[in-house]
């Protein structure tokens, strides 16, 4: 029987009595396995880990660690770069047991556990080939992803994960169980389209689907860019391809080296390159005509694009991104991209320090920008541009370096910047509430009413965290 330190075995017993999920503890034989998440950096040892089945079961997890005054921390797919997943010496609430997925093909609805991953949904709404904005990565999870906006390959048509939030089930630091959606309880619905996991633990995501795929045009193609004005062209060239894109398209931009995975060939590895990425949400062949400017840019060193399933371009990036690597990723929301902007970028992004990482811009567009500002808890429609600096590397000796050339890079091109940024991609968050605020920006108050309202003892703290003001 697991007994963490400082609870009494009969009241142990008392949980794990009603509770029908696993109980994991430091002598468990799956414990140094469970303790794991995605970010290699994160390596932390909480007391105990408990995968509920069910909704009663989160809220008898919830009951015990307020009880007990453990801290808690939720588990969805357990890739948020800063580990708010895990924690030292507290209750890890780990949904991955909650998968059940259902599909109304009719009213082109889903409702989707808390433990479901971007692939996993998106396998079961392409059967009736309709699809909800995601992430570009298949094994993150769509609860910490649509929680913190979510940007993808279809916001451009049809917004950030968050807009596509039709409802949720939400279970409360005090045990409850609400029903959230425009009608019930529609201060929250508000607060989780962005606002992230400050306000309960979402159980279920009813999202709106769309009409997507089986098939699509995806853009994947890698120019050699062996010069600081090679690199400043590339981005002018996708700033202005922006500019006229059709809604359909959404893409996505990297400066960065080849890396030394096995699907480059060798001689490539560690040559400078600008990547152009993108998908059409409409008629393959009309996305043939659309993205065609990426391939004829100029001679591709690598060109992966054509038709693909859907599934497949979700799947596009996954390799990049693999368990266990470390990661430390900051981004700024640029709010016009000219060319002293362009210049600095590319002067920060000439100073990456590990092959692995790449400076990312996403373009703000579409439906993205047409959703009221007042809509919902996210902020940055405003922008134009998303800049994201990934440090993407293996080595723990190789920390300060990565870490170092992130922030640096950040400082950087803050002159560019409204000073938000999304929460998503915000370092370890070392800069408190000060980031919070300036992240959510005028919808920060209103957030830290409804946090003083649901959690006013900040139970849930280890998230993008506003405190209830």
């Amino acid at each position: 029987m697991w007994n963490p330190t400082g609870i009494a075995t009969q009241e142990a017993i008392s949980l794990a009595i009603k509770f029908k999920g696993e109980i994991i503890s430091a002598d468990h034989y799956d414990y140094d396995e469970a303790r794991l998440v995605w970010n290699g950096m994160i390596d932390k040892y909480p007391a105990l880990i408990v995968r509920p089945l069910d909704t009663d079961d989160v809220i008898a997890a919830v009951k015990f660690a307020r009880l007990h005054d453990l801290l808690v921390s939720v588990r969805g797919g357990g890739h948020n770069v800063a580990g708010h997943a895990t924690n030292d010496d507290g209750m890890v609430i780990d949904l991955s047991a909650m998968k059940h997925i259902d599909v109304d093909p009719l009213s082109k609805t889903a409702r989707a556990e808390g433990g479901v991953t971007w692939g996993e949904l998106d396998a079961a709404t392409q059967v009736y080939g309709l699809a909800t904005p995601g992430g570009v990565v298949s094994k993150t999870g769509i609860a910490g992803l649509t929680l913190g906006g979510g940007f993808g390959w279809l916001r451009s048509k049809y917004g950030l994960t968050a807009d596509n939030l039709i409802g949720a089930e939400l279970v409360t630091a005090d045990g409850r169980l609400l029903r959230v959606n425009d009608y019930e309880n529609a201060d929250l619905i508000w607060a989780l389209r962005g606002g992230g996991g400050n306000f309960g633990i979402v159980t279920a995501f009813h999202y709106q689907l769309y009409p997507v795929g089986p098939e699509v045009m995806f853009a994947y193609v890698a120019y050699d860019t062996p010069t600081a004005a090679d690199m400043q062209d590339a981005v002018r060239f996708y700033r202005d391809f922006s500019a006229t894109a059709p809604d359909e398209v959404s893409t996505l931009f990297a400066l960065g080296q080849v890396p030394p995975h096995d699907h480059y060939p060798v001689e490539l590895h560690g040559r400078p390159i600008a990547v152009f990425g993108g998908l059409y949400a409409g008629s393959p062949q009309e996305g043939q005509k659309a993205l065609q400017p990426f391939v004829d840019y100029g001679t591709p060193l690598v060109n992966a694009s054509g038709i693909i399933p859907y599934v497949a371009a979700q799947q596009a990036l996954d390799a990049e991104f693999a368990d266990g690597q470390r990661y430390y990723w900051k981004s700024l929301n640029i709010m016009e991209l000219n060319e002293a902007a362009i210049e600095r970028i590319v002067e920060g992004a000439c100073k990456q320090v590990s092959p692995y990482s790449t400076t990312d811009l996403w373009h703000i567009g579409g439906e993205v920008k047409r959703v009221d500002a007042k809509a919902s808890a996210f902020n940055g429609r405003g922008a134009a541009f998303l800049v994201n600096v990934e440090a993407n590397w293996h080595d723990k000796a190789d920390d300060h370096a990565n870490m170092k050339w992130v922030r640096e890079f950040i400082h950087d091109i803050e002159p560019f910047s409204d000073g938000s940024r999304y929460l998503n991609f915000a370092g370890f968050q070392e800069e408190g509430d000060e980031m919070m605020r300036n992240g959510f920006g005028k919808n920060y108050a209103r957030l830290a009413a409804i946090k003083r309202q649901y959690d006013p003892t900040n139970f849930f703290r280890l998230n993008q965290n506003i405190k209830p003001e």
